[in-house]
């Protein structure tokens, strides 16, 4: 493999944005390919014994093995991580990945967490019930009170976990605060970024220490894989999260990061277009509906930190209509946007999360994140903004909106 200048960190890091995610973590073979190629490996073969253990001594760079290293996997690594502003990024099999590794990788029994009470339904069970499972202690605060993260360090808190926004309720979180205050106690924070991506919001910029992804949403963009990433320091990646990556093997198939690595290429012109799409069509719901959860809209309690923490507040927002019969009422009127869970979709998707995404959680604690009954989640895609409004509107006269 022939490592291009896409790959040269003392260029590619003063590429900005746009160029990183077209030109950044690229290789050529001999064969000089434009489009960056497809290894389908699990192993390797080497001209001398004395290389291969040269190799799994750490002596000597190399693939070994591709549980460990693939060339079509290291692309995407490093073109994530130019475009996140981080010195190094490992890729997953899955958001849900990426999560539980980044929180494992550095938690042992008696440690804390804190975490925000809203957040996508998996997140949440990894805190309600996979870590106690291990000896590790958790407490959840609303994210929106500043107040309440200090107040629930304890002598044993190690991590701060929490989504800005968060899913579905669309919290939003002070970046600077909450990862100002981590460091002043040792603490690391592990943001997970999906809804937004590097392309709308950088968490290290502010602070941040890792930062968790489902690439299967907006990286990928068009539902096609699934996969993760985590990124951080190169310390950090390598002494805490490799170790455990190596012989847990939560690892991304070849395939999908290539999936995934094409995706980025036209990240920021979806997301910025998506986000656009769904600012006009918040805009046009909001009068109708009882409640709307939208960070690009004045109406939300943190529109203004949204601004200033985003280049633009993403394609997904909620709103609630009073009841489950209503939102379902809803969803079954729908022409042109699909019924579906997933998010970050070039196409327009709308869900229930208390009946799905959210429907391993208690009544109780759906009721303590705000995730009703009532509650419609949205993704809003690349179709015509006039077409999305006039399928949402005939929808939400369909059920007496």
């Amino acid at each position: 493999m022939k490592k291009t200048t896409g790959t040269d960190r003392s260029i590619t890091r003063n590429w900005r944005p746009a160029t990183q995610a077209v030109r950044g973590g690229t290789w050529r073979s001999e064969h000089g390919e434009t489009s960056e190629a497809l290894f389908l490996t699990s192993g390797y073969t080497y001209d001398d014994a004395q290389t291969v253990a040269d190799r799994f001594a750490g002596e000597a760079q190399g693939m070994t093995y591709s549980r460990l290293q693939n060339p079509t996997v290291a692309m995407l690594e490093e073109r994530i991580a130019l475009m996140e502003g981080a010195e190094a990024c490992r890729a997953q099999a899955s958001g849900m990945a990426a999560m539980t590794t980044a929180l494992l990788c550095q938690l042992s029994a008696g440690d804390h967490v804190v975490g925000a009470r809203a957040a996508f339904g998996s997140c949440r069970w990894l805190l309600d019930h996979l870590l106690p499972r291990f000896g590790i202690e958790t407490t959840v605060v609303d994210s929106a009170d500043n107040a309440a993260w200090e107040a629930a360090i304890r002598p044993n808190t190690k991590v701060f976990f929490f989504e800005t926004p968060a899913n579905p309720t669309l919290d939003v979180v002070d970046l600077k605060h909450v990862c100002s205050l981590a460091k002043s106690r040792g603490i690391v924070t592990v943001v997970d970024n999906a809804f937004a991506t590097s392309a709308l919001q950088r968490p290290m910029d502010f602070g941040a220490d890792v930062v968790a992804y489902s690439a299967t949403k907006l990286m990928d963009g068009q539902g096609r894989v699934l996969a993760g990433a985590i990124c951080g320091s190169q310390e950090w990646v390598d002494e805490v999260l490799l170790p455990f990556q190596r012989n847990t093997g939560p690892n991304i198939s070849p395939f999908n990061a290539w999936v995934v690595h094409k995706g980025l290429e036209t990240l920021g012109l979806r997301a910025h277009r998506q986000s656009e799409n769904a600012v006009a069509l918040g805009k046009f719901i909001e009068p109708r509906v009882p409640r709307m959860l939208h960070p690009g809209l004045e109406s939300h309690p943190r529109h203004s930190l949204a601004m200033e923490q985003m280049t633009a507040t993403g394609p997904v927002f909620a709103f609630d209509v009073e009841s489950r019969e209503k939102a379902f009422a809803i969803l079954d009127a729908l022409e042109l946007a699909d019924i579906s869970n997933n998010i970050g979709d070039a196409r327009t998707l709308m869900c229930h999360p208390a009946s799905t995404t959210h429907a391993g959680m208690t009544d109780e604690e759906r009721e303590a994140m705000g995730v009703t009954q009532g509650l419609l989640r949205i993704n809003v895609g690349l179709e015509d903004i006039e077409d999305l409004k006039e399928d949402l509107g005939q929808a939400l006269e369909a059920a007496g909106f």
